[in-house]
């Protein structure tokens, strides 16, 4: 096949379909109508000799020469973007890019707000898309681009990506008010007597737990959830106590009926990050963005 023949905006189709696995959700992410996406799968399907999507049921399957094509081809768009738009200028007023943000639920509601009220007044034309993060940084889904970001607290981030601190936080107890076992003070005691609710967030073990076995100590866990959100709903109404970042117990604590308490032992503080890909260091967009986060993070 001679490349100068090819329309290399067919390779932007694919990537999409591929990603998307549907017609129309492809042509919305590439700001085409459904026809002209159709026409484009017609004329690929043609030049590849080959299906590259097939439909099973509702949904649609790539082969498996599609399947072969979509790394490959992702990788080359991606370095001829950042290729582009390396040392270009960035106008925050004007621009309507999109980025992809994985993170916790604690981290959309604590960081988001600020960070949207924000935007809304310096770069109105800006739009987030949040993905729910899993326990692990996203390392494929930043490598191949789905992801610019990705927020949270990461114990091994490999050389190949960028770290900036992005906030320090520390933990607190919640507990409802008026909890029998508690009165105006939590010694370790009272904490190892309480059953308890861990937001485990996919991981095997925590920080407490961590330093309670260092200790010979060990606590009842009897209600474990990936989620914080729930996790403060649960403990207002109930005798479960949970450990939560500070900044969300003290959210919680102005809407829900609970008391916080200083952990009765010193886990210290830990830090929350934003990792990209140090190849992108030169997108100025993301750079921006990523200077947003950190200067809304201090305020």
């Amino acid at each position: 096949m001679n490349i100068y023949n090819f329309d290399l905006n067919l390779l932007r189709v694919l990537d999409a379909l591929l990603r998307e696995r549907n017609v129309s959700r492809a042509a919305q992410r590439l700001s085409l109508s459904q026809p002209a996406v159709s026409n484009a799968l017609n004329r690929l399907r043609e030049l590849l000799d080959d299906p590259l999507l097939v439909r099973v049921g509702r949904a649609m399957q790539p082969t498996p020469r599609a399947l072969s094509l979509e790394a490959p081809i992702r990788d080359a768009l991606q370095q001829i973007e950042h290729t582009l738009n390396a040392g270009d200028f960035f106008d925050p007023a004007t621009s309507r890019q999109r980025f992809a943000i994985a993170v916790t639920d604690y981290v959309e509601l604590i960081c988001m707000p600020p960070l949207m009220a924000h935007l809304a007044r310096v770069a109105p034309g800006i739009q987030l898309a949040i993905e729910h993060l899993s326990p692990t940084l996203p390392i494929e889904a930043l490598d191949n681009g789905e992801l610019d970001l990705a927020l949270g607290r990461f114990l091994d981030v490999p050389t190949r990506f960028h770290r900036r601190r992005w906030a320090s936080e520390t933990l607190q107890v919640a507990l409802r008010k008026n909890h029998p076992l508690v009165g105006e003070g939590l010694d370790l005691d009272d904490f190892l007597r309480l059953r308890h609710l861990w937001v485990h967030g996919g991981q095997t073990r925590g920080m407490v737990d961590q330093w309670l076995e260092e200790q010979g100590l060990s606590r009842e866990v009897v209600y474990t959830t990936p989620n914080y959100l729930q996790a403060a709903h649960i403990v207002a109404s109930s005798d479960l106590a949970a450990v939560l970042p500070t900044q969300l117990a003290r959210h919680f604590a102005r809407l829900l009926p609970l008391q916080l308490f200083d952990l009765p032992f010193d886990l210290g503080t830990f830090q929350l990050d934003i990792v990209s890909v140090a190849q992108r260091e030169k997108d100025a967009a993301l750079q921006w963005l990523i200077e947003q986060m950190v200067a809304v993070a201090r305020h």
